[in-house]
């Protein structure tokens, strides 16, 4: 079928800016329903008007979401179709994209169509921020040394991804050394409007669940699997239920003494307690206008954490100025801001007028904020540091969960000495902190936290405090600009001699690229059996995320995480106890140190310049000698090496027909897993280090490779067969058919404890199809396709929750895998289930989104589940055998 002309070329309007003529789409011809529509569905509805051509975008979507304020309350929810301006990706989730795309062209050509079709249609950025470890830290040659060992170890993926940069049109590589990919987003990619043929709001989808940190600059992002971020490229609109939109309104101004990182942590419990997966979060209120757009895109980051799609603060003055700072020209700022006001798009948080119509409405008043971490174990438990001390001491006696240990009183008693490299002797106990980490996208996008962190600095070692030499302290800027201006303000050297040396530009610490510890430390800690602890930056704390020897890690910003170290211990009240003693033996307290919101904005306003960011991005493209020394093969079609441990063809479509094939019910299932509540995709597909005595290690060592060059999970996310045996693989997993925490199950029906991937393979030798069953909110963290694929490959055909998150179901059904969800009120242990079971699911040919289907259990009990396709096209997907399949179908 050939695609229409669009029928609302009639609200095409002519604007004159800058002695130039630009066609727009004037949407708010369309009456008096889009001045009532949050400012984020008009972005959404500005797509579907320019993109309608009556068969992937309907004329029924446009009248859908003009029709949000009744259609956002229907039963089952109102699906429509989107077509974000562009993607961005990550190298860790860009890797397998590019595989992907790579293995879809030979494909393609095997089938007798043509390769060549398969080509970003949408604009792709790809930033490589995901690779560099903290291998050296604590010396000042840390980053030159972290980013040589990237090199080393990450050689064969740079050439593939500079490989791919001129193999496929329309992507944009950025190299390593650059900065995290959100920062970049931020400070160079945005566009916040198109300025093509037609203008139109920017609005992007990622393959990094903190793609929403865009939000805080008015661009509408979020992020998407890397299957479905690959269909966006090729030019597929995204099938999504209209959301409703909670107006979160922001009243009063913060404390001259609490951070940006205060505030998040704050919305993140709040918004996390009231539930909000599956929607739009839209700021309004007197208090966003006080707000920079660093402080927006802090909270705007977080939106993952406590569940929403989006969290947005649509444009107003202050972005334009954030524009004019980040070195934008005046001529495309001008653009941007003529176009919004023209489409009523352009926002005043002053004027109460323009608050639209929300779903729900919450208040916060800023002044209500108080200085926070958020931990032990997940990002929404947020704790004020008034009561820090006392809660991490409840944490140790508190039953195992998210907020304890199980600890009994004699092990609260617990303590180590260790000899450390200094050749002193030093002791740890429950509360030491090991590693202190200034990282993350969150906060080092932000200069008030990053300049406010350098200030405590300062005056810490100006009253001659240190850190104990074994925390491993780092400081993993988001881009060369926060160097910069680090530098330009003069705090470096005070941040060197408390141990925060610059270590590398990427996403470390955070995604568990924490790198080594002393081994004295680690068995210390394993031995006394110790709770230690990790301080960072970041914005994920999930268990075994950080470093496995560190079981309680907190969220802080970086002048908390700069205080901690300080310490040397999260066992502290800062008020009553100091951080250490002057010569004179008085103390130093944390407030003697702790800088004002009035002398960290005099500094940033001084210092954060836009030549800093022209000069910083001038050269960005261009990336360091080591990669312009990068040899690259050329041709439209990848040589695969058969010896490569990096880059493999995945067997995704092997033996894939034309013809689509039948619907097969599931017979004589076994159960692979049988797990608890808020399993993360940390724990499905984790991203940190290959255990030595893990299935993926002795893959690789079997093919020559020493413990020294296994690095990371994340780094191999291009070869299948690594990432098959290191699904499931995280030490702190906890399957109730093993009998311990760890990357184990019970293989059925011999009874025998085995890895999980070797337990699946003796399934598939046995042609028995897997299940697994799950609790609550299964699948949240970050959106990793590896979670979805790497179950496919394990032979898992359908996954059983209490809930699933949004991302992770998606990439569920865009790997054919069915998401069945239990009726309220069942679950697993309603139901009696150990795991030992046989299961069967009867699938019929015509099922439909949201049916019901009966599992049918060898012990003679039957339950319903409710089949989560949510959408038709989730449907046709699935009866493609995955969302790619689907693609190449098309393409021929």
């Amino acid at each position: 079928m050939a695609a229409s002309s669009n029928p609302y070329d009639k609200l095409l309007k002519t604007l004159s800016i800058n002695g130039k003529s630009f066609k727009y789409y004037d949407i708010g011809l369309l009456g008096d329903k889009y001045e009532r529509l949050p400012f984020s569905i008009r972005v959404l509805l500005e797509s579907c008007v320019r993109n309608c051509d009556n068969f992937q975008v309907l004329e029924k979507d446009v009248n859908n979401v003009l029709n949000w304020e009744s259609n956002q309350n229907v039963d089952g929810g109102v699906e429509i179709a989107f077509k974000p301006a562009r993607v961005i990706l990550q190298d860790l989730t860009g890797v397998p994209a590019v595989v992907d795309f790579a293995a879809m062209r030979d494909a393609v050509k095997t089938l007798g169509g043509d390769p060549d079709k398969i080509n970003p249609i949408c604009p792709a950025d790809l930033v490589i921020d995901h690779s560099v470890q903290v291998d050296f830290a604590r010396v000042p040659d840390a980053l030159a040394k972290n980013q040589e060992l990237e090199f080393e170890r990450n050689k064969e993926r740079f050439q593939f991804l500079k490989w791919g940069a001129q193999a496929f049109d329309n992507m944009l590589i950025v190299p390593p050394g650059s900065g995290i990919v959100h920062q970049v987003n931020l400070e160079y990619l945005a566009r916040v409007v198109f300025t093509g043929d037609v203008l139109h709001p920017d609005s992007v989808v990622g393959t990094d669940s903190h793609t929403t940190m865009i939000n805080g600059l008015g661009v509408v992002g979020w992020g998407v699997g890397g299957i479905e971020a690959e269909a966006v490229m090729l030019g597929q609109a995204i099938s999504m239920l209209l959301p409703k939109v909670v107006g979160y309104k922001l009243v009063g101004e913060l404390d001259p003494l609490t951070t940006s990182t205060d505030l998040v942590l704050t919305i993140t419990k709040h918004l996390r307690s009231l539930g909000v997966v599956g929607k739009f979060v839209e700021f309004f209120g007197p208090g966003v206008g006080a707000l920079s757009i660093a402080d927006r895109a802090t909270v705007a980051n977080m939106c993952p954490e406590f569940g929403a799609t989006v969290a947005h603060f649509p444009v107003d003055e202050r972005s334009l100025q954030y524009l004019s700072q980040t070195n934008r020209s005046p001529d495309k700022i001008k653009i941007i801001e003529e176009y919004l006001r023209a489409t009523k798009q352009f926002r005043d948080y002053s004027n109460p007028a323009q608050d639209p119509v929300f779903s729900e409405v919450v208040e916060l008043d800023l002044s209500t904020v108080v200085t926070s971490v958020s931990g032990p174990k997940r990002p929404q438990d947020r704790v004020s540091v008034a009561v820090m001390k006392k809660d991490f001491q409840e944490c140790l006696t508190n039953k195992v969960g998210f907020k304890g240990y199980g600890l009994s009183p004699a092990q609260l008693q617990a303590s180590g000495s260790f000899s450390f490299s200094d050749g002193k002797s030093y002791s740890i106990t429950h509360g030491s902190v090991i590693i202190a980490a200034i990282t993350s996208c969150t906060n080092t996008s932000n200069p008030s936290v990053m300049l406010g962190a350098g200030l405590l600095a300062k005056k810490a070692v100006e009253n001659g405090l240190s850190v104990l030499p074994y925390i491993k302290t780092s400081l993993s800027p988001g881009s060369g600009v926060v160097t910069y201006y680090l530098r330009e303000s003069g705090v470096v050297p005070y941040l060197e001699k408390l141990g925060f040396d610059i270590v590398g530009y990427g996403c470390m610490t955070c995604i568990g690229n924490s790198g080594p510890i002393d081994d004295n430390i680690a068995n210390t800690i394993e031995k006394n059996e110790l709770v230690c602890c990790g301080v960072l930056s970041g914005n994920r704390n999930f268990e075994g995320r950080i470093h496995p020897n560190t079981r309680a890690n907190y969220l802080a910003s970086p002048l908390l995480v700069i205080a901690y170290a300080l310490a040397g211990t999260v066992d502290i009240d800062f008020e009553k106890q100091p951080l250490g003693t002057r010569a004179d033996g008085s103390g130093v307290f944390l407030r003697d140190i702790w800088p004002t919101r009035a002398e960290i904005q005099e500094v940033e306003n001084k210092h954060v310049i836009p030549g800093m960011f022209k000069e910083v991005y001038a050269r960005i493209e261009e990336g360091s000698p080591s990669w312009q020394a990068l040899d690259v093969p050329q041709g439209k079609l990848y040589g695969w090496d058969p010896n490569s441990t990096y880059i493999k063809r995945p067997p995704f479509f092997d033996g894939m027909t034309k013809d689509l094939p039948a619907i097969r019910s599931i017979e004589n299932a076994r159960c692979l897993l049988l797990l608890g509540d808020s399993v993360t995709t940390d724990h499905i597909s984790p991203a940190g280090s290959i255990a030595r005595n893990s299935p993926a290690a002795r893959f690789l060592a079997d093919r020559g490779l020493t413990p020294r060059e296994f690095n990371s999970y994340g780094s191999r996310r291009g070869n299948d067969a690594i990432m098959s045996r290191g699904t499931f693989a995280n030490i702190r997993l906890v399957n109730k058919m093993a009998p311990s925490p760890g990357p184990r199950t019970a293989h059925q029906p011999s009874q025998q404890v085995m890895d999980i991937f070797d337990a699946a393979d003796r399934y598939a030798k046995e042609n028995v199809p897997l299940i697994a069953i799950v609790g609550k909110d299964y699948g949240s963290g970050s959106s990793r396709d590896w979670a979805a694929k790497g179950p496919f490959l394990l032979g898992i055909k359908a996954v059983i929750a209490e809930s699933f998150e949004r991302i992770h179901r998606s990439n569920l059904v865009g790997m054919g895998i069915m998401p069945l969800q239990f009726l309220p009120g069942v679950n697993a242990e309603s139901l009696g289930l150990t795991g030992s079971e046989v299961f069967s699911i009867r699938v019929p040919e015509d099922v439909a989104p949201q049916h019901l289907l009966t599992v049918q259990v060898d012990n003679g009990k039957s339950f319903q589940v409710k089949v989560r396709f949510d959408t038709e096209v989730d449907l046709t997907y699935f009866k493609n055998g995955g969302i790619l399949n689907y693609m190449i179908r098309k393409m021929l």
